[in-house]
């Protein structure tokens, strides 16, 4: 009989917050943390402002060598999973090491090593490579530090499926879980993606805001690019129960699909069929659906796809539902974004409070939801979807329940 599955762990590392109550606090408060690109020298580009993670040394949580061994997508990823344990209060034993997964996502690994990797060699002219290169460079680098460091020794592995790649993860682990696979899963995704070569690659297409990130607005100008990471702990209703951990939500239902459109363009019919899955996977009907964590990415084409997907699946309940981008806060964090949008949602169903779209300024006609502007919002809501759609066409929704009083 398949089992109910709650989270017992959050870790976050984002724009808005180096742990989850931080983060936590950022959204209540629709605070964002996009500002002015520090990584790269903004000149050498068309837009300027980022969602950076702050004030964050590597050597406050590695030795030097470890520092040598792991890219800044794995130590945020690494980071983010040493929290969301500590906070799960894991005993671990051999038997739930053998029996417990890793399930991360990324969409580009070690970017700002090999970005690195090609100025010393094609513009520096040094013809030896670091030899630490692909160990730092692969998008499963988190998934097998967090191995090494816990001794865990179930599935563990990486998916890379773009901007859905933490979804789909999160998702892959929920239903090892709900069928009895394994009996603890630790999920999520990281990225950092500030190397010059690659933001060059996302000023190409044009969909970058030279300001900030305004989803769902008539004036919104493209999506504003993020890093981070989130982790969450994953088990067994009963043996959370049994071991007195604390429960902060519940994943009830996973859903994803494919579009087979086009490879940028969003399909608003591939969406809601990912929705319309995670929906039935979770034994529900749509008008129990109280809240949507939006994909919501702020260009033209995204915000006014998802909402004729949302109507589409809800019908005459979309008037109903609140519907936020948290992305207006700490930015797209592209294979991140499941994970960190996940912990987002599981928040607002704990705390009973809705985090807003931030810097929203003028309704559009195209995006007629109610996109919870601005102001958090406090409402009592028990199940939600957080909602992941990739260039591709890959879609990846996951639903959750508020926890039991």
């Amino acid at each position: 009989m398949p089992r109910r599955v709650v989270v017992t762990g959050i870790g976050v590392l984002s724009a808005i917050g180096n742990n989850s109550g931080k983060f936590w606090q950022a959204l209540e408060a629709g605070r964002s943390g996009i500002g002015p690109l520090q990584a790269v020298d903004p000149a050498l580009l068309r837009f300027s402002n980022a969602a950076e993670v702050k004030n964050f040394t590597p050597a406050d949580y590695f030795d030097e060598k470890e520092i040598s061994l792991l890219d800044r997508f794995a130590q945020f990823g690494v980071v983010a999973a040493r929290e969301a344990i500590a906070s799960a209060g894991i005993e671990w034993t051999q038997e739930l090491r053998e029996s417990t997964a890793i399930i991360t996502g990324s969409c580009t690994g070690g970017q700002t090593t090999e970005d690195q990797g090609f100025v010393n060699l094609y513009r520096n002219n040094i013809p030896r490579v670091n030899p630490l290169t692909i160990p730092r460079t692969m998008e499963n680098a988190a998934a097998s530090r967090i191995s090494l460091e816990t001794g865990v020794v179930g599935p563990t592995y990486t998916i890379s499926t773009a901007c859905s790649s933490s979804n789909h993860a999160i998702g892959q682990a929920f239903w090892m879980v709900r069928s009895g696979a394994v009996s603890m899963a630790i999920t999520g995704g990281s990225e950092a993606v500030f190397s010059l070569g690659f933001l060059k690659a996302w000023e190409a297409m044009r969909v970058v805001s030279p300001d900030t990130c305004r989803p769902f607005s008539k004036d919104r100008r493209g999506l504003i690019l993020g890093e981070g990471a989130a982790m969450l702990v994953l088990e067994p209703l009963e043996a959370a129960r049994a071991r007195g951990a604390p429960i902060i939500g519940e994943i009830i239902g996973f859903g994803m699909s494919s579009d087979a459109f086009h490879i940028t363009q969003p399909s608003p019919d591939g969406a809601a069929r990912a929705m319309r899955a995670a929906i039935s996977d979770g034994g529900l009907q749509p008008n129990a659906i109280g809240y949507i964590n939006a994909h919501g990415t702020a260009t033209l084409s995204n915000d006014a796809a998802e909402t004729a997907a949302i109507r589409k699946v809800f019908g005459a309940h979309a008037d109903r539902l609140a519907v936020s981008s948290t992305k207006s806060m700490h930015g797209h964090t592209l294979g991140a974004a499941g994970a960190i949008e996940a912990a987002a949602t599981l928040l607002a169903l704990h705390h009973g409070m809705l985090p807003p779209t931030a810097n929203f300024t003028e309704p559009d006609p195209a995006c007629d939801l109610d996109v919870v502007p601005n102001t958090a919002r406090a409402a009592a809501v028990e199940f939600a979807l957080s909602n992941s759609f990739a260039f591709g066409g890959l879609n990846a929704v996951l639903a959750f329940r508020r926890a039991d009083r």
